[in-house]
């Protein structure tokens, strides 16, 4: 049995939606790994002393050590915790999350390398990653999609009356969730009947600005606040159309997810996005930050019902790869890597 430490925001609260630790983790608990997480602390600087220590404590229990790795503040975890296993001989494989992670690379070259170069191999969830870690000289990356269990997503056709419109992130200026109520207005102005629901927690104090702005816009907006994955998943039967308005991403489980749930994905063409989607096949793809481009795509799929079905229908298929029994191979090959 293979004791693994998974460093991350093993959070649970109501800021914040579960972390891809408390995703893959299980699997690979069910799997028959030793999983050890860190950290649940929200404070900042306790979660990373956390962080640091546990990596420490269990040095001689633990075999390797998963990081899960961002472009944001979070980066810096990635250092020092990289840091220390590489003081320590530990054996660690950063998880790369975000499509802004290029970003990082060109800004913070050092410390990129720092952390990259030393790994003993860095995963990405998209095609698109890799090839921009490749183009700044990293090697050692592999390709693995984010997982789902499939059979916790129950496949369900949709009625193309009018756009009912689901979106589902977290409340940050960084998915532009502001997009959201605009294309929502602009169906409005067009004389449809759209309505919209958004799902996820506040992360940076984006949602009161959303629904603010929704209100300046005279435009009815349901707002959840954050859901269990279940409770989501139950709520998607209800809609239509799954939207996705970020300017940066990589391959968003909940895009994902949308697809697994027969939902018909229109999303911003960013990042990893042409990589998951193949634009009027599984998906639509638009220009980012353009009300009238996803309008428009939105429009399309109900003048053409059954386009907009055949999208569902194929993009269910295409995330059949991404299914714990399929990806799992090339997680065991992962971690029988030791330095």
């Amino acid at each position: 049995m293979k004791n693994v430490l998974y460093v991350g925001n093993h959070l649970k609260n109501s800021q914040s939606n579960i972390g891809y630790s408390a995703v893959l983790g299980p699997l690979l608990e069910q799997s028959g790994y030793a999983v050890r997480y860190t950290s649940r602390k929200t404070n900042k600087v306790l979660r990373l002393l956390e962080m640091l220590w546990t990596t420490f404590s269990t040095r001689k229990k633990t075999d390797i050590v998963l990081i899960d790795t961002y472009s944001t503040q979070n980066f810096y975890y990635a250092v020092l915790v990289s840091r220390l296993c590489k003081i320590l001989k530990l054996p660690y494989v950063p998880i790369l999350h975000g499509g802004n992670l290029p970003h990082r690379l060109k800004h913070s070259p050092k410390l990129s390398k720092q952390l990259f170069e030393h790994a003993s191999v860095s995963v990405s969830p998209s095609l698109y990653l890799k090839e921009r870690f490749e183009a700044f000289g990293f090697r050692n990356v592999v390709y693995i999609p984010n997982v789902i269990t499939l059979e916790n997503y129950a496949y369900s056709p949709k009625t193309f009356d009018f756009p009912k419109l689901l979106w589902v992130r977290s409340f940050s200026k960084i998915y532009n969730p502001t997009l959201a109520i605009e294309i929502l207005h602009e169906l409005r102005k067009r004389g449809s009947k759209a309505n919209l629901t958004m799902v996820g927690p506040d992360a940076d104090g984006s949602l009161a600005e959303v629904k603010a702005f929704a209100d300046a816009l005279d435009v009815e907006v349901t707002f959840t606040g954050k859901l269990a994955k279940s409770e989501w998943i139950a709520l998607s039967k209800n809609y239509n159309v799954f939207i996705n308005t970020t300017n940066y991403d990589n391959t968003p489980v909940s895009v994902i997810e949308a697809m697994a749930l027969g939902l018909p994905v229109v999303s911003t063409n960013v990042g990893g996005m042409p990589n998951l989607i193949n634009n009027g096949v599984d998906g639509i793809l638009v220009p980012p930050d353009d009300k009238v481009a996803m309008a428009d795509a939105i429009c399309a799929l109900f003048e053409n019902p059954s386009h907009a079905a055949a999208l569902a229908v194929n993009a269910r298929l295409k995330v059949e790869q991404f299914d714990w029994g399929k990806v799992r191979g090339l997680w065991d090959e992962v971690l029988r890597i030791k330095q």
